[in-house]
């Protein structure tokens, strides 16, 4: 829902947001290191290589199967091409990561078209809701019957892979338009569990829905009790959440968490109050695919290093 603003109030709101955030450039690759961003073309040869070592994982977000309005009429197509470039990288990745909105109505028809495609990279994938795949009469039952298995609540649960443990939250339940994530209670209770018995040195890596940090409350980009969450979470020396929602690349660090946003493989969303409300943004045919993109994770084992390259869908 937008809410109206005087110019002064709306121009702050705007510029402190901007303050916040450190955009990154397509195809950038990041190394993160003590929850410190680098580019990779600061680091001289030696580090670069070190920072590449390690296991692969790749996020792909908001998918929306199903959406055919004018702003990309054929999501579904963006979404092939986005899984060919996962099957057209050179090191394979251990798995995938979809942080949410996997369908546009959560029919049964587009889930199935989505699993057909995602499934079609030949990887695991773990998932997270987001609030388009609770849209069902039973609001949230056709998402839990296919992605359920083995997790709490809503759909949360966690796992490790290479020494790394990863953590995937709910925060769409029951969400209001244009209201803020909520992880609730019983989560956060599950959460504290979930960590109390890891060493302060595991890499943790978080991935939700709507970011965790908030990026702009007018339009609902962000977490009402995420504070909660983060407390839990900041005795650990290497912390990376990761999100979709908002549809482009955003990135802040806080301390010894770092936060990443995700393209779209269906369609833009507008910057922050840079328009009356959030949605699908048009923007000219030929430049929609420099929008729309995946993020593949480098993990440095030993290291504790994250290092995040975001590719479009318009790079050769």
């Amino acid at each position: 829902m937008a809410h109206d603003h005087d110019d002064k109030h709306e121009g702050m709101t705007r510029r402190h947001a901007l303050e916040c955030m450190i955009w990154a450039g397509t195809g950038v690759l990041w190394t993160v290191s003590g929850g410190i961003p680098k580019s990779l073309s600061l680091l001289n040869s030696a580090e670069a290589a070190e920072a590449a070592k390690g296991f692969t994982f790749l996020q792909i977000s908001d998918s929306h199967v199903g959406f055919d309005k004018p702003a990309n009429p054929h999501a579904i197509d963006t979404l092939k091409e986005a899984i060919g470039k996962v099957g057209a990288l050179k090191t394979r990745p251990s798995f995938m990561i979809h942080t949410g909105d996997i369908t546009h109505l959560s029919t049964a028809d587009q889930f199935d078209n989505a699993a057909q495609i995602i499934g079609s990279a030949g990887l695991p994938v773990h998932y997270v809701p987001g609030e388009h795949d609770l849209v069902d009469e039973a609001q949230g039952k056709a998402y839990l019957d296919r992605y359920g298995k083995g997790t709490k609540g809503a759909g949360w649960y966690s796992f490790d892979q290479e020494g790394v443990h990863f953590i995937g939250l709910v925060n769409v339940v029951n969400l209001k338009s244009g209201g803020l994530g909520n992880l609730g209670a019983e989560q956060l209770a599950w959460l504290a569990d979930d960590v109390k018995g890891l060493s302060a040195e595991t890499p943790i890596v978080v991935f939700a829905h709507i970011p965790l940090w908030t990026i702009y409350p007018e339009w609902g980009w962000g977490t009402d009790d995420s504070a909660q969450a983060l407390s839990l979470l900041r005795r650990f020396g290497s912390v990376t959440v990761l999100n979709g929602h908002i549809h482009q690349i955003m990135q802040k660090v806080e301390g010894n968490i770092t936060f990443h946003t995700a393209r779209s493989t269906a369609f833009p969303q507008p910057a922050p109050g840079a328009a009356k409300a959030p949605g699908p943004m048009k923007v000219p045919e030929g430049e929609l695919r420099s929008y729309l993109g995946i993020t593949d994770v480098v993990f440095a084992v030993g290291k504790n290093e994250l290092a995040l390259t975001d590719s479009t869908l318009a790079d050769k």
